[in-house]
This record gives C-alpha cells, structure tokens and sequence, in this order.
C-alpha cells in the first residue's frame, strides 16, 4: 500500500532536527513547502540526503535541502547520491565555500549524470592507472582528480570522469590517453631544465622563448601543440598500444594531430632526436598560421605552480644526491684503510662520474655506470631513483651534482634526527606524506584524503633488552625453536591420488563397493606425502599509544623478540611496524623491520627503543600497513595487531567513529586478500571486537604478563 505523504508540520519537524534550523536561523519555509509536493518515496529519499549532508556540515545540509526537492526529480538514485558526495568530498579537500558552490547548478550536474553513467570516474580506475603510470620508466607520480587536466611534474591531474563516448571501453580509452600525454611530457623533455649562469634553474622554453611568450599570449598555445606533435611521435615508439588508443579516440571525435597547413612545417618534429628546443626554434614561424583546436587528451599547461614544484625537488635532490655521493665515500675511505693505504691518499676529494653507455637512436635509451674516482660503484635504490630523476630534469647529471659537497660536515645521525623533528613542521606538511580516506559511518561515505600518515624512523637503542629478554625466556624460547622448526618441515599426506607411495585403503573399498554396483571404479587409488611449501608474509602492528606505557610496552617489546626468535627458524616473511598519531593531520607509523630487512643488531635495537606515543587512530594505520603488506610475495597475508585498547583519538574519532572507521578499513584489507587478527589486552574488548574483527579474528588476553607466552603460539596455530 502507497504510504501518505507527509505534511509541512512534520517535514518542517525533521528538518529543524536535522539542520538545527532555531539554532542556526535558517530559513526553511520553502524547501518544506516544495517537499511536502512531493511523493512519500521522494520524501523519504529527500529528508535522508539532507540528514547525511548535515551531518558533514550544517551549510552543506542546508544547500541539498534547498535543491533537493528539483535533483530528485532530476536525477536518478545513483546520480543523486554522487552529486552529494561529491559536495563532501569538496569539503574536505577544499573547505566550505567550494563545496556550497558544487551543489549550486542542480541542472548541470544532473546533465552530466548520463555521461559519468556510462563514462569512466576517476574513483573506478585511480588504482589500476596508479600502477600503470609506476610501470612507466621515471619518478613516482602521484594521480589527483581535478576539473582541469596537468601536471606539476610531481602529480598528474586528471578529470573526474570521462564520459564523451556511449560506450565504456572508449572511454578508457581517452582516460589512458590522457594520462599518457601527460607522462610523456615528463619523460620527453617538455619540462626540460638548464643552469642559467647564476646557477638557477630555468624551463628550457622560457630560456629559448621567455620575451616572445610575454608579448604573445597565443604563444604557449602554438607551443604545447608543437610539442603534442612531437610527443606523439615518441609515445607511437615507446608505447605503440596507447598511441593506437590515442588515435582511435581522435578518430572518433574527428580530431586530426597535424592541421594540413602544418606538415611540412613540423617535419623536424617527427625525427627521434627531436626535443623541446626544436618545438620552439618552430614557433615563430608556426604561429603565421591558424592556431587549431586542442585535442581530446591535451589538457593545459600551468607554468607557475609548475616551476615551484620543480624548484623544490630540484633543490631537495641536489642535496639527497650529494648525501649518497658522500656516503660512497666514506665507504671508500674504510676499504682502504683496511688495505692500509696512506693517509695522503685517502683524504683526496671525490667526485662521481656518470657514463652513459648502450646510446640508440632514442636520446634516453641508455645505461648509466656510476664512476667515482676511477673505481665503478654501486648507489641504493633511493640514490638510484634520485638520479633517474634528475636526468629527467635536465637530460644530464649537472657537474656541481657531482660533488660530495658535504664531507667533513654532514653527520648522518644528525641529519635524521633534525628530519625527524622536522617532519610535521607546518599545518599540513605534504611533502613526503600520505593521504588516506576515513570512513565516517554518520555520513555512510568516506572522508576524501582525510588522513595524512608519515613513515618515522626509529633511532635504535641498546640491545641489552633483547639480552635479558632470551634469557628471561630461555625455556620458552627452546620450546618456541623446537615447535616452530616442526612447522617448516611439516607434510601433508594428500589421498586419493592417481599414483603414490602407498595404497589408500579407504579409496580402494570405495571402488570396491563401486564395482559390486556395476559402476565404474576410480583410479585415484593411492596416497602421497607432499611438503607444504610455506607462502606465508606477517605484517606485526604495534599499538604506540601513550596508554602503552609501563608494563604493556614491556610486554610487547618481549612479544616482537620472542616472535622474531621464532620466525628465524620459520623462514616467514614477516615487517613489524608501530602506530600512534595525534589527531587525523599526524598519523605516525614507526619503521621497526621491513620484510625485505634481516632481524640484526639494528632491528633489536629499534625494538628495544619502541616507545608510547600519543593515541591509537587505528584505520588510516591498517590502511597504509595493508597497502605494504599487498606487495608482499606471498600466497597468504595475515595483518596482527598487538594493542592495549579501543581505538581512539581526540575530538569526534572516539567512540562509535573510531570503531566503525576501524572496521572498515579491516574490511577493505580482507577484500584485497588480507587476513586480520587481533591481540589486545582489553578487558573491555568484547564490546567492540567482535564487530570489528569478526568472531573468531581476535584474542583478550586478561594478564599483561601473559602476553609474550601467548603471542608466539597465536601466530603458530594462525599460520599453520
């Protein structure tokens, strides 16, 4: 039975509820009036969508209460819900005033509802295209949705959607395209730097260019497209897949890369060496003709914050390259003081070559073989990275790169440790940090990059507690090797096997009887013993909250020693990392060992030295840990947290915020593969455990003192 629409009174009571309309002068005698028109369904639909959006903030509610009655009519369920979300999100990222502003043109959104329908969002392919652009040779880029397509050479913007084609693969098709415009102008060089005699790094375009492009503002339009044509010639022999992509979609557009009156003008463009500088030794003759129109995967360019991004890192990685520079050195130094070699000898400078080699037709399809002082090296990961990455800026390595610049001065406890204090000096301090969303139950969505989470360093201490720990425990521990040794080599007697080492007994009366019966009898007769072969990689989260302090913190350390004692004979990959954090701007995760580190002197060190913190904002942590705990190689990824208590944090994180936030990000880690379990010694526990973590994912152990003896053989009957 069709329900009765509700009257104005009683809109008008669930509206002042909702939005504190008394408290808040706000004036609802409209909205009310319109709602009231409309259906019971409408109704209930419309009140529920101002109620969540004032749960974000009373204006926002307000705004969707003042359309809501026109977007319902609109718009469909799916478009009605996005159209407020994305208001949310705006919130957050941008505060108050763009959100308000994103629920203005009801009409517009809900025009452009179809082609987000059947069009590709950023939401839906952000992970895969994350990882497709980390494929791609050059620095980590970061991916952010905007309204308008660039980059900044750090982060590639894109659009929130795209919906130009009906049908969905096309539309992938220019999403891929777009971004691999974008790419390519890292890669290729359009962002090209060179040292201008004061040692200032300038765009190559603006040092070939910079009076015409100020007298011209056409310029730079004739310019990017000059370099779209290079470009497009470099990504056909780099990435032919994408240039057919590219082109299928300029096709069905009707776009043409190279106007008729252009051809023979570019021709230079199209050769392999061809680079920035050739665009613009073209552009005062190219802009006597027509200026076409931008392709479908174009974009704009921003030079401003283009240029301070670039300034920033090129700064920040002369240094870090210097540092590594000086690091060899000092290992140089030590070698050679062991073959005893004269003190003369040993303080001459050191300079780094870098020698190109293996050079093709492609200006950056080479190898690099790192020279210092005659003697080949090898530099780290991080350093290797800086390098690429500094030929992408340049096209070279810049002499004064070379130079140690730091010896006899850089102290690299030093400069740790004034990093580490530096690190959340600011608001916000984005450089090096990550952004993660937040579940927020009352709004039923996710808070947009709510969260902001640095990996901190932990200064190792004295082993002299891992000492007395294995001797504190010295029978656990034999008992722990023993037990654990028995689980590698443990074998798993498989039945009903075609051919084998022994006869099954129950399989051969089975057939027997089947035979008696007329049917066929089965030849999977025998049974086999099989190693198991262990595929098993174990992220350890250890609650660094100030409620740690004490006799917890104790126990936990001896846990996490008593743990690696045993996992050595094991062979599990395992990481342990802690948590702790202050407020959703200053989540910290505590590096104690990645998986790739061996469990020596410094990883007993930095257990020994693992301290409470501040509070226990749990979901962004089991966020970031799953995310590592994903590129781990292994068949099977199990996440043990190891806390005292509920998490919590100040202001609305407390209570029923944090539970739900906490059993969404659980939630998300076992739709990647995850397998979640706590340990906690949380009287209180099964209050809210069980709705975290599920009934069988989770241990309260009621002493403190019990905590090391039970950790090991938790993770023993976990894993076998």
């Amino acid at each position: 039975m069709t329900q009765t629409p509700l009257t104005e009174a009683e809109i008008e009571v669930l509206l002042d509820e909702y939005l504190e309309a008394d408290l808040n002068r706000l004036v609802i005698d409209k909205p009310v009036q319109e709602i009231a028109q409309l259906s019971r369904y409408q109704q209930t639909r419309s009140l529920h969508w101002v109620n969540i959006a004032a749960n974000a903030h009373i204006e926002i509610g307000f705004m969707v209460c003042l359309s809501i009655s026109k977007a319902i009519k609109l718009m469909d369920e799916e478009s009605l819900q996005l159209w407020i979300v994305h208001a949310m999100e705006k919130l957050d990222v941008d505060g108050l005033i763009p959100a308000v502003q994103s629920l203005g043109d009801v009409e517009k959104f809900a025009a452009e509802a179809k082609d987000r329908a059947r069009g590709v969002t950023f939401e839906e392919v952000n992970s895969m295209l994350s990882l497709f652009v980390q494929g791609l040779a050059g620095r980590a880029l970061k991916l952010e949705r905007s309204e308008k397509v660039w980059t900044d050479t750090e982060t590639i913007y894109l659009p929130e959607y795209v919906g130009s084609f009906d049908d969905y693969e096309d539309n992938f098709r220019l999403y891929k395209s777009i971004l691999a415009h974008q790419w390519a102008q890292l890669w290729f060089g359009t962002w090209q730097v060179e040292l201008l005699d004061a040692n200032k790094p300038t765009l190559c375009l603006l040092n070939q260019l910079d009076d015409l492009l100020e007298e011209n503002p056409d310029a730079l339009d004739y310019l990017y497209m000059l370099e779209t044509i290079r470009l497009d010639k470099r990504i056909k022999a780099e990435l032919p897949g994408i240039h057919r992509d590219m082109h299928h979609v300029m096709h069905l557009l009707g776009e043409t890369l190279i106007p008729v009156a252009w051809e023979a003008e570019v021709k230079p463009l199209l050769k392999p060496q061809a680079s920035i500088k050739d665009s613009c030794l073209l552009l005062s003759s190219i802009m006597k003709k027509e200026k076409p129109n931008s392709l479908c995967f174009q974009g704009i360019w921003q030079l401003e914050p283009l240029q301070k991004a670039l300034s920033k890192r090129m700064e920040k990685e002369k240094q870090d390259l210097q540092k590594a520079v000086w690091k060899l050195s000092e290992e140089q130094k030590k070698k050679k003081l062991k073959k005893k070699e004269d003190d003369k000898q040993l303080e001459a400078p050191k300079k780094l070559d870098v020698k190109k080699t293996e050079e093709t037709e492609f200006p950056e399809d080479f190898t690099l073989e790192i020279i210092l002082d005659d003697e080949p090296v090898q530099l780290d990961v991080v350093a290797n990275n800086t390098l690429s990455s500094i030929l992408q800026d340049f096209g070279e390595i810049p002499e004064e790169y070379l130079q140690t610049g730091f010896a006899g001065a850089y102290d690299p406890e030093e400069d740790k440790k004034a990093a580490q204090d530096d690190v959340w000096s600011g608001t916000y301090h984005e450089e090096g940090a990550h952004y993660y969303n937040e579940w927020d139950y009352k709004r039923q969505h996710y808070r947009k990059d709510w969260c902001v989470l640095r990996e901190l360093e932990v200064t190792p201490k004295s082993t002299g507690f891992v000492k007395q720990t294995l001797m504190k425990y010295a029978k656990l521990v034999k008992y722990l090797h023993k037990s654990f040794e028995a689980l590698r080599g443990e074998d798993k007697l498989l039945k009903r096997q075609v051919n084998g080492d022994d006869i099954d007994v129950d399989a051969v009366v089975e057939a027997w009887a089947d035979a008696q019966m007329g049917m066929e009898m089965t030849d999977r007769l025998y049974t086999q013993m099989h190693r198991v072969e262990r595929s098993i990689a174990v992220m350890f989260m250890v609650d660094m909250s100030g409620s740690t302090q004490g006799w917890i913190n104790e126990a936990e350390r001896e846990s996490l020693i008593l743990l690696c004692e045993a996992l050595e004979k094991l062979g599990d990959k395992y990481a342990i990392y802690g948590f702790s954090g202050w407020e959703r701007k200053r989540c910290d995760i505590y590096k104690i060992k990645e998986f790739a580190e061996a469990y020596n002197d410094d990883v007993k060190g930095k257990i020994s030295a693992i301290e409470a913190q501040d509070y226990t904002r749990m979901g962004v942590a089991i966020r970031h840990l799953s995310s590592i705990l994903n590129q781990a190689e292994a068949k099977t990824r199990i996440l043990i947290t190891l806390s005292d208590g509920r998490p919590e944090d100040f202001g609305e994180y407390r209570g029923k915020y944090g539970v739900e936030d906490t059993r969404m990000a659980l939630l998300e880690a076992k739709q990647s593969g995850i397998h979640s379990f706590c340990i906690t010694i949380d009287k209180e526990g099964l209050e809210y455990l069980p709705h975290m973590y599920g009934s069988a994912n989770y241990t309260v152990i009621d002493e403190v003192e019990k905590l090391p003896l039970k950790v090991a053989d938790i993770y023993r009957k976990l894993t076998m």
